[in-house]
């Protein structure tokens, strides 16, 4: 087994100067405010009792947009009617979480090659993440 197969894939915070091209490399500059809001409302109905609001970071990994994450909390409660999933996730895992249904909610609406990449490089991520059961029960 080599390092590379026991270390960790670790997402990072975009810099700043990358945030501007996060939200079009990832959902694509025809649907960068339709993608943004969906996650937002998304996370609303994910997590009514926790979610306020509030600034979100961008996570990448290998220099490809991954996710959003509200940085508000640590922690989020998950309890949406959306999948029956109940628990309480870390911030990072809920934003996988709604990000991983906005890219499936807008697949339905439009035909774009950013939501199937999107989508497939986020759930390769996710099968590897700490949090990766309840990431996949909830979106289940």
């Amino acid at each position: 087994m080599s390092l590379s197969e026991l270390t960790p894939r670790v997402a990072s915070i975009a810099p700043g100067e990358r945030r501007l091209e996060f939200l079009p490399g990832l959902f694509g500059r025809s649907l960068l405010i339709i993608g943004e809001n969906a996650v937002y409302s998304l996370m609303e109905r994910l997590s009514p009792l926790d979610y306020r609001g509030g600034f979100w970071d961008f996570y990448e990994f290998a220099g490809q947009p991954l996710f959003l994450a509200p940085r508000s909390k640590s922690s989020l409660r998950i309890t949406s009617e959306i999948t029956g999933f109940q628990g309480e996730v870390t911030a990072q895992a809920a934003g996988i979480i709604a990000t991983l249904f906005a890219f499936s909610h807008l697949s339905f609406q439009h035909q774009s090659k950013h939501l199937a990449e999107g989508y497939g490089r986020l759930c390769a991520y996710s099968a590897e993440h700490p949090e990766a059961s309840e990431i996949f029960q909830a979106i289940d």
